[in-house]
């Protein structure tokens, strides 16, 4: 079946999305470029379980840390051996100068600190009275913390934030 349409009687197609004033933010937008690395304490341990101070501090001497310039690194031990706190300054203080940033924990706490740091740099009032769509899913991974912390941003600010597609969002907060 053929049906004619007569384009003088067609309405124009709007997008009610765009028209709702609806403000999307996209959480992988503050994602921070570069190389992510884990350095595992564990390899320097004597039978992965006990830490010698004179070869840990002869590592540090001699270890070329020119190998994580430019990198984000999470120094952590996946074992269960105590570690003392110095040994992870003294990390610390060899990588600072070649990382872009180092921090105790996971590459996820590496990833969770990141995007901290970037949704800091967002100034709420930008968002005032707006309502505010925080986008889900994508192609970069986004920490559930970075939710957290854009939602206890935006909050005292905004009229109302969402989440999801502005097409098919799940309410979150909403002023009364």
């Amino acid at each position: 079946m053929v049906t004619n349409i007569n384009m003088d009687y067609m309405e124009p197609i709007t997008n009610k999305v765009t028209e709702s004033g609806i403000i999307t933010i996209d959480p992988a937008d503050y994602y921070v470029k570069g190389e992510r690395v884990l350095f595992d304490v564990k390899s320097l341990l004597i039978e992965e379980f006990l830490l010698r101070e004179k070869d840990f501090r002869e590592f540090v001497k001699t270890n070329n840390w020119e190998n994580y310039s430019g990198k984000f690194v999470a120094v952590t031990c996946s074992n269960d051996a105590v570690i003392p706190v110095w040994a992870y300054m003294l990390l610390a203080s060899a990588l600072e100068p070649f990382t872009q940033q180092v921090v105790f924990g996971n590459l996820e706490d590496l990833e969770t600190e990141l995007f901290r740091q970037e949704l800091k740099k967002i100034n709420p009032e930008n968002f005032r009275d707006q309502r505010i769509v925080i986008k889900g899913c994508g192609d970069i991974h986004v920490p559930t913390s970075a939710y957290m912390e854009l939602t206890g941003l935006l909050k005292p600010f905004v009229k109302s934030i969402m989440y999801g597609e502005p097409c098919s969002t799940v309410p979150v907060y909403k002023r009364k």
